[in-house]
């Protein structure tokens, strides 16, 4: 029997957070596994590991833009449905996820040719280089045929999360990450095929996963129920989703050009070793990040049901319970990265001068990281109100206005030019987060009257 969705603004907020953000920090540490576990084991390929770990590296701006689109329907499309089951609506609620099914077909049909179409060329782009680019290929090649698998996994899990099914949404990942882990070293390893087996091993995981999903939200046990009549693209219900979505997309999709841009610099001051270092931050950096996400998802229905619901006192005192609790979560974090970074390090690579060159790198990357939470809390703020634009305008301030130019500037003002790129992101992280802030304090207050005269 489905689950009273109503219970999202009724039960206590901090048993409510609890009960649906543990289960989603725990499904983002375990979604790590499906991109991490398969650096950690490409690191300790016997000959050949800090190459091949460069060029699978190189492969994440593609992998990440394939990811963002799944963001469309995933923070577009599970916000959505939780305001319309607040305000009632469970028809429309059913459609937008419908609909949401149907672009995610479409798109990656798309995705699909023209990853395989272009992806060496891009590739090259991304700083690839002559040492690395057979590593790339070998890993995309096989990655992109399973493009449907990570939309579907990745874009409709959070319908399931829409209605409160936290545990369920959990066990998408898990199912998925543990397949990863069981078929990494096996493929990889024992039947020698490389990083050609570390890419099956993921998209047979996400296949895995996108089954589970399908399976449960067209099953009665789910409340929005998947029927073929309504996977239909319909403009009234996809075109506030991409709106919505729009902010989260521009976030993770041009992840890529951010890392063609530190990739690039990095290539040109440091060589394969400052490319390969940057694979190993950015994917401690991912990692320490992880639990704000999975914290900003389990608040998500509850801060999108009582804004449907006109309830402004729970909309506000789950917002200020968001940011405290991640805050204090980020700073643990960031404190354990700056003590102790080759400890983070150590896991990725055995190669003695690409784990000191990292571990010095690290602590200047990730130098102001706790600053982020509060960026992520905003940023979810924004998704779970629908505040589509200034979604949009709080992604694009931090990638286009202020870290990408800063890849670029930095270097011509200090001596250490390597590490002048590292240095961006934590300036780039300040100027952001300041800005974000002001806006937010800005719309939301606005909000919030806007919605105690409406109740009154």
């Amino acid at each position: 029997m489905a689950r009273d969705s109503s219970s999202l603004g009724t039960e206590s907020l901090g048993k409510l957070l609890l009960r649906l953000s543990l289960p989603a920090v725990t499904a983002q540490i375990v979604n790590l596994l499906y991109n991490v576990v398969d650096r950690i084991y490409i690191g300790h390929i016997p000959g050949i590991g800090s190459y091949a770990l460069t060029g699978v590296g190189l492969c994440l701006p593609l992998i990440m833009i394939i990811s963002a689109f799944a963001a469309i329907c995933s923070q577009g499309g599970g916000p959505r449905a939780s305001i319309f089951l607040g305000a009632g609506d469970k028809e429309s609620a059913q459609r937008t996820m419908g609909s949401c099914l149907a672009f995610l077909l479409c798109i990656s049909a798309i995705l699909t040719a023209l990853s395989l179409v272009f992806s060496k060329p891009i590739l090259m782009v991304f700083g690839a280089s002559q040492n690395t680019i057979a590593y790339s290929m070998d890993y995309i090649s096989i990655y992109a045929l399973g493009t449907v698998f990570v939309q579907i996994s990745l874009g409709m899990n959070a319908f399931i999360t829409a209605q409160g099914y936290a545990r369920t949404s959990m066990l998408t990942v898990i199912i998925g990450a543990a397949c990863n882990i069981v078929l990494d070293p096996i493929l990889i390893f024992t039947l020698g095929m490389g990083v050609k087996g570390a890419a099956l091993a993921t998209i047979i995981s996400q296949a895995v996963s996108a089954a589970w999903v399908l399976s449960f939200l067209a099953s009665g046990k789910s409340e929005l129920r998947l029927q073929r009549k309504i996977i239909v693209l319909e403009r009234r219900f996809i075109k506030p989703v991409i709106a919505l979505g729009l902010g989260p997309f521009i976030m993770q999709s041009t992840e890529s050009l951010l890392n063609m841009s530190f990739n690039i610099n990095l290539q040109r001051y440091g060589g394969d070793l400052a490319v390969g270092a940057m694979t190993i931050l950015s994917s401690v950096m991912q990692a320490s990040s992880l639990p704000v996400i999975g914290i900003g998802q389990g608040a998500q229905p509850i801060l999108s049901y009582s804004y449907g619901s006109g309830n402004a006192r729970r909309l506000e005192a789950g917002v200020h319970l968001l940011y405290r609790t991640n805050l204090i979560i980020a700073s643990a974090i960031w404190l354990w990265v700056q003590l102790f970074p080759s400890v983070f390090v150590s896991a990725f690579t055995a190669d003695a001068s690409l784990a000191a060159f990292s571990s010095k790198a690290l602590r200047v990357y990730m130098a102001v990281s706790l600053l982020m939470s509060i960026q992520q809390s905003i940023q979810q703020t924004f998704v779970s109100i629908g505040f589509a634009k200034a979604s949009i305008v709080v992604a694009l301030m931090r990638k286009f206005v202020l870290l990408i130019p800063l890849i670029f500037i930095l270097p011509s003002m200090l001596e250490d030019k390597t590490m002048a790129v590292y240095l961006a992101e934590p300036v780039s992280d300040t100027l952001s987060v300041t800005f974000a802030t002001c806006l937010f304090i800005i719309l939301f207050r606005k909000v919030l009257k806007r919605m105690k005269e409406g109740s009154s």
